[in-house]
């Protein structure tokens, strides 16, 4: 009985390391942006600039450790690992539900979203899991030999490095963000129809006796108009969570002189190409020279460029690739474009708001083909 409680325990935690670590695999940024989120709220910021190649590490590190435990292999020292890393995991889960600060830990990456409420209890039940793997570790027999197992752990390091490096070149293989193809940015910045608004209630707070009181609007006391009572502030009071969230946030877009032209630009008829750009941005490679091919084949097509970014105009206009100045620059948030584009930069074909395909700067070549093949208005 206890060696198949141990068989099965090694199953279970092995399949969830390898599919949370493939899951986020497909995005590593969108690891490195939640671990921003948690630095910020900490007041690390200096680790800022080491979240990617420490989610590149981790997520590998999740697929290799989830391989080795269903091998057995060297059990004494990854089931340390794992029991180290999973209380890790259980501290982030847990300070987000007690704190309230972060929504979501990111344990499925976007494709699948968890509450911070329910990642807690899944580290939770692996944490038992685990717990149990590491009091029995020497009871556990690799499935194969030595040298067979490091050959399977190789090939495995080899691939979650590589996908990764691959993703970050060209863009996630599924595109589960709210800017995926076939989506409506329009569409996407509204309140789905029958979600429910949060539930809150006026409520105002008097300094009386140099102690502060809260009384909601419906509920002030008998002796109000006493001279006692000091105006402290007035506040909105959540009584219960709604579920009205726009699947795309903070998406504006404005001219050089501070003018919204989000939903004229989103509107054009027929097709428009966005540029997002954010500092950084890579200039290896021959994609500036592609882009300015796309962007004279633009012209010719009368197809309207603009070039999307969080960056200054005036440090923008340093030493730019000479495509930059042909697309009309306007500028957004830096997390909006963070969201929308996961290389930097990333071109967007638009037709009405709608997105009908996006390259990452390594992929301009095909995005010339696909719009060379558009037809003129």
């Amino acid at each position: 009985m206890m060696k198949t409680f141990l068989n099965i325990s090694r199953i279970i935690v092995g399949i969830l390391f390898i599919f949370s670590g493939l899951v986020k695999a497909n995005d590593p940024l969108g690891l490195s942006y939640k671990m921003d989120e948690f630095f910020d709220v900490w007041g690390w910021h200096g680790l800022n600039s080491f979240t990617l190649a420490l989610s590149v590490i981790m997520i590998a590190f999740e697929i290799i450790a989830g391989v080795a435990v269903l091998l057995g292999w060297r059990m004494k020292l990854f089931s340390w690992l794992l029991l180290l890393l999973i209380i890790f995991f259980t501290f982030l889960t847990g300070y987000a539900v007690f704190s309230g600060k972060i929504k979501e830990c990111g344990c499925f990456g976007d494709c699948i979203p968890l509450s911070a409420m329910q990642s807690f209890f899944k580290d939770l039940l692996l944490l038992l899991l685990i717990g149990f793997i590491f009091l029995y570790k020497n009871r556990i027999l690799p499935l194969v030999n030595s040298r067979n197992s490091v050959i399977l752990l190789f090939f495995t390091a080899v691939f979650s490095f590589s996908f990764q490096w691959y993703v970050l070149v060209h863009l996630p293989l599924v595109d589960c963000l709210p800017y995926k193809k076939g989506n409506s940015i329009v569409e996407k910045m509204k309140v789905p129809a029958g979600a429910i608004a949060d539930s809150t209630v006026i409520t105002f707070v008097y300094s009386v006796g140099g102690k502060e009181q809260e009384f909601t609007a419906d509920k002030f006391p008998d002796d109000f108009d006493d001279a006692r009572y000091k105006f402290v502030r007035r506040y909105d009071k959540l009584i219960r969570k709604g579920n009205a969230e726009t699947a795309i946030k903070d998406f504006t877009l404005q001219t050089v002189y501070g003018n919204d032209t989000t939903q004229a630009v989103l509107s054009i008829p027929g097709y428009s190409l966005i540029l997002f750009v954010q500092h950084g941005y890579e200039r290896k490679g021959n994609w500036t020279g592609v882009l300015e091919s796309i962007a004279t084949v633009a012209l010719r097509k009368k197809i309207e460029g603009f070039l999307v970014t969080s960056i200054s105009i005036d440090a923008l206009t340093i030493n730019p690739p000479q495509a930059f100045t042909v697309f009309t620059p306007l500028l957004c948030d830096a997390t909006a474009i963070k969201t929308a584009a996961r290389a930097n930069p990333t071109l967007f074909l638009l037709k009405q708001g709608v997105i009908v395909d996006k390259w990452s700067y390594a992929d301009f070549d095909r995005a010339l083909i696909h719009i060379q093949q558009l037809k003129a208005p």
